[in-house]
């Protein structure tokens, strides 16, 4: 077994340690993060974040999971890239709706300098305006082009792992783990912060989640957002019959994330359409403190943002409040609900 060191905010690490984590009983697991996750997090404190494709399909990846990608015939129809003044209501209106953070999506394999880049750096602007944290994942980019985003008011850039190094070249061969890698460290240097997580229910293994948990835990620092996203098969992709990730898995996940990666807000993602209210509970038990609002999330459904509300509530869980937001939405999604008979 690989003895390959992690760096941790809590202690040095190796993978047999995250192993060791990860394989334990899963009820002791939960335990466990749920008490790190009181200690470095408001524990009744969810974030809600917005996610806007601004430039949708034809991207030239062929990710097994993706709909956007040109490889698959998914019935998704290309769009081209926004302009910045819809980018900038629709961060306005998502603020109105009890988001906190707001982030944009483009299908590209790379950021190329240029008009568009330019609209890019423009719509962070717009999104900053509208007193929102803001997030972008525009694939692979280079040293100065991390640098103007920060400059433009970028707060984080996303860009994930998907999942451990030996089992990614069978869901995508148009760029190696370590192309996802040397982004990762442009984005560190140029003082971003990093998102990043990955996909279950792709057909990895169990060592395959471990791989990718220590791949996280082991960057300088570990990134400060983890978005933990359940496969949605869409149809004309490669992985369209893959069976529903069963929900242990993911609660094992998302609690072993939240022990090596304490300070991070692990991030209930894709799938969440498919998941129970108890499933989620149970993931907000276990340390995750962020979803996503909105119908959808890039091009593949989301939960209702009226439900979402009502569960936190329920839960005694609530929002975290944007900037401003008592002129914004109404107080209410942001208050922590305590249940009376």
């Amino acid at each position: 077994m690989s003895q390959a060191p992690c760096a941790s905010p809590r202690a040095a690490l190796h993978r047999n340690d995250v192993e060791a984590t990860y394989r334990r009983g899963l009820l002791e697991l939960v335990f466990e993060a749920a008490a790190v996750h009181r200690q470095a997090h408001d524990p009744a404190e969810v974030q809600c974040a917005s996610l806007l494709s601004v430039k949708t399909g034809g991207c030239a990846e062929n990710c097994s999971y993706c709909p956007q990608s040109a490889h698959y015939r998914t019935g998704v129809e290309p769009a081209p890239l926004m302009e910045v003044e819809a980018v900038g209501e629709a961060a306005r209106s998502a603020r109105a709706g009890g988001a906190d953070r707001f982030c944009l999506g483009a299908a590209w394999r790379e950021v190329h300098d240029g008009p568009e880049f330019d609209r890019i750096l423009a719509m962070v602007g717009a999104v900053k305006k509208a007193g929102l944290e803001t997030c972008v994942t525009l694939g692979m980019l280079t040293g100065p082009q991390a640098v103007r985003l920060r400059e433009a008011g970028l707060d984080y850039y996303n860009h994930n792992l998907d999942t451990g190094r030996a089992f990614y070249p069978r869901i995508v061969t148009t760029r190696c783990y370590d192309d996802r890698l040397r982004t990762l460290e442009a984005v560190r240097e140029a003082g971003l912060k990093v998102c990043c997580g990955g996909i279950l229910g792709m057909g990895e293994s169990h060592d395959d989640r471990i791989d990718l948990l220590c791949e996280l835990a082991r960057q300088t620092p570990p990134p400060e957002s983890v978005p933990i996203n359940a496969l949605v098969a869409v149809e004309g992709t490669p992985l369209a019959e893959r069976p529903p990730l069963p929900w242990d898995h993911l609660v094992r996940v998302v609690a072993t994330a939240r022990v090596l990666m304490p300070q991070a807000r692990i991030r209930l993602s894709a799938g969440r359409l498919q998941m129970s209210d108890t499933l989620q509970a149970l993931c907000f038990l276990a340390g995750a403190n962020s979803i996503f609002l909105g119908d959808r999330l890039l091009t593949t459904p989301n939960a209702d943002a009226g439900d979402d509300f009502a569960l936190l509530e329920r839960l005694g869980l609530h929002a975290v409040r944007p900037r401003g937001a008592g002129t914004a939405a109404s107080d209410m999604l942001y208050e922590k609900k305590e249940v009376t008979s």
